[in-house]
């Protein structure tokens, strides 16, 4: 997904496939869930992920404690 495409997805948590700078949608919705809080992301608000664990993440600080939990660093 980039900032060109139109925003034409339904409500409900979506399913993506996070990849290098970017992510396929898999099942589209509105929002993925934060692997470490729990939290909800809208995905015009997705900044932080890994690539590696397929997780979505709110904020820097619970990428980098999911990192820390895992033994990875980020790339």
């Amino acid at each position: 997904m980039n900032k060109m495409d139109r925003d034409l997805r339904p409500e409900g948590m979506a399913v993506l496939e996070y990849l290098d700078g970017e992510y396929l949608v898999v099942r589209p919705g509105s929002f993925v869930v934060c692997a470490v809080t729990g939290v909800a992301i809208p995905l015009e608000a997705l900044r932080y992920w890994s690539v590696d664990l397929q997780e979505a993440y709110a904020t820097p600080a619970a990428a980098l404690k999911r990192f820390q939990e895992t033994g990875k660093t980020p790339k």
